[in-house]
């Protein structure tokens, strides 16, 4: 007769679901609302640095070129640009399409013989 070796194996620890319920408690959203989320037209914010070159630079632009300035950039976002370069008559803006910001501003004679990094989208406004 041959002899029969029993080895004890170890238990899975067990999951109580008291423990699971504390990460559920969060809402969810899904995939479509929060991609809607992310590319819904937003208010351009200006950021304190960008107010003070802008104050300090002389620069003035109306409401109405603000808001011109906030669709094209909520069209860029929408294509995936996430930093871009705003070129118009008298100025010049780095804004975060990802977030909606003015960065920083510049009038046009400053912007001539400047080299732009980080970007990744030019707007040309006219």
């Amino acid at each position: 007769m041959e002899r029969l070796n029993f080895h004890r194996v170890p238990s899975q620890p067990i999951i109580h679901q008291r423990h699971l319920a504390k990460s559920t408690n969060a809402p969810k959203q899904s995939f479509l609302e929060q991609l809607n989320n992310a590319i819904e037209p937003r208010e351009l914010k200006i950021s304190k640095h960008a107010n003070e070159r802008l104050k300090e630079r002389h620069i003035h632009i109306s409401e109405s070129e603000w808001a011109h300035i906030g669709e094209k950039v909520n069209e860029a976002k929408k294509k995936g640009i996430k930093e871009s370069l705003v070129l118009m008559d008298q100025a010049a803006l780095i804004i975060s399409a990802k977030n909606s910001t003015v960065i920083t501003a510049m009038d046009r004679k400053e912007a001539k013989d400047q080299l732009f990094t980080n970007i990744d989208g030019t707007i040309v406004l006219s």
